[in-house]
């Protein structure tokens, strides 16, 4: 265990191994509270709930399939609680977070150890997770605590509306969906064969860029909904499913999945598919490979990520903030937006509600999202000053979402194009507006 001083700002950050073990011995020991208040409070304007600091608690992939997401997010939650600690905290106190492992869909038990974990720790807020199926595995745990929780990456249609105890500032595959389908229609690919790992995630996705597809009016030859290709997570051995796949005679691939797709990139290489121009990424996987491809592997692949390009200044302050805390270097910005402003929603969801409890977040941020208009803010500190002269606000934050709808999904949010070199990394070619419809 490592304890990262920053400012006055005391950050933990446990290990796996031990955070595990420690949930195992909570998970006997512990009654689920979500803080000192029993998190009854009833009001959006002063609830009279909790008066404790806030704290806040991370369900992000240190571990696992999607561990390349968890720099980055872990990233942009280190730096909102700083952010905010620097402006005087929450009702006067400085904000405090526990630091927890979500792993991913291939062993639930992960997340639900780090979710009793945090529950018995008494935070108000959890962080995460990154993946959709992880986050179905523990969101009624977190939601009978009376714990908010708040994803910066689960797109999952599933969610939409899930409960009142769970947001997201990441869009549903509802915006993904059609975005991935126009730019593989837009580059001239009207015969797509997918491939699916099959869990919430991945079909769900799969399923709205087909929908897509067929609404305009192209085909998808291989993995499509109720053909049954679909992939178990954890899967290595693609041979089968890619001879299949090409025997198809497909002019574009889709991959939906996480870490499975090294080992899928490596059997079309060996089935001898050109992938320039016509394969194509999703959030899951888009990550750079680096030396894992001979050079040139992945040139002209494109892929989509939900969320706006992350600003030059912001990235720097990510990569100093990871730096020094992490003693690392941060090699990837996504999700990092989405990480930072569900943070800053949370604190000043609380501050609207003047309580740290769970609930009281619950039933303000919405609010402070924008759902009900008032003054546009950038920062925490501008937020807080605004609801103190009695304001109505609308937080702007860095990932450049809509304000909350009824479901708490981003009424709106920016889908970012990326597209592969001959290095086998990716860069920002563009981005577009959705809209989430009702």
């Amino acid at each position: 265990m490592s304890y990262l001083q920053k400012g006055n700002s005391m950050i933990r950050r446990t290990t796996a191994a031990k955070g595990l073990a420690l949930a195992a011995v909570l998970s006997l020991g512990l009654t689920a509270c979500a803080s000192s208040d029993d998190g009854s409070g009833d009001s959006t304007e002063g609830g009279g709930g909790s008066s404790e600091p806030l704290k806040i608690g991370t369900i992000l992939p240190v571990t696992g399939t999607l561990a390349f997401l968890g720099p980055p997010e872990i990233a942009g939650v280190g730096l909102a609680i700083d952010d905010i600690n620097a402006a005087g905290g929450v009702l006067g106190n400085d904000v405090t977070v526990e630091w927890g492992d979500s792993g991913d869909s291939t062993d639930l038990s992960v997340a639900s150890s780090t979710a009793t974990d945090l529950i018995g720790k008494g935070v108000s807020v959890a962080i995460g997770a990154a993946s959709s199926a992880v986050s179905l595995g523990v969101v009624d745990q977190f939601a009978e605590a009376s714990v908010m929780q708040i994803s910066p990456a689960n797109t999952a249609a599933d969610l939409s509306g899930y409960g009142e105890f769970f947001a997201r500032t990441a869009p549903p595959d509802t915006v993904q969906g059609p975005a991935h389908a126009d730019l593989i229609m837009g580059d001239g690919h009207c015969k797509v064969g997918f491939l699916v790992q099959n869990e919430a995630y991945g079909n769900g996705l799969r399923d709205y860029i087909q929908e897509a597809l067929e609404a305009g009016g192209c085909e998808a030859v291989y993995g499509g909904n109720g053909e049954g290709h679909e992939f178990a997570p954890g899967e290595t051995n693609f041979g089968a499913q890619v001879t299949d796949l090409l025997a198809q005679k497909p002019d574009a691939i889709s991959i939906v999945a996480f870490e499975e797709t090294t080992a899928i990139v490596n059997e079309l290489v060996s089935q001898g598919w050109d992938f320039n121009g016509t394969t194509y990424f999703v959030d899951g996987n888009l990550s750079n490979y680096g030396e894992d491809f001979d050079p040139g592997t992945l040139e002209g692949v494109q892929g989509t990520l939900p969320g706006a390009q992350a600003d030059e200044a912001f990235r720097d302050q990510l990569t100093t903030w990871y730096s020094e805390n992490e003693s690392g270097e941060l090699e990837d910005f996504s999700y990092s937006a989405e990480s930072y402003d569900a943070t800053v929603l949370a604190a000043l969801a609380a501050v609207k509600g003047e309580a740290t409890d769970g609930a009281t977040i619950s039933q303000n941020i919405r609010a402070v999202s924008g759902a009900e208009g008032g003054t546009e803010v950038k920062t925490f500190e501008e937020g807080v000053k605004a609801l103190e002269a009695g304001d109505e606000i609308h937080y702007v934050g860095k990932s450049g979402i809509g304000p909350l709808n009824e479901s708490n999904d981003p009424t709106s949010a920016f889908i970012g194009i990326y597209k592969y070199g001959a290095d086998n990394t990716y860069t920002f070619e563009r981005q577009i507006e959705g809209k989430i419809e009702e």
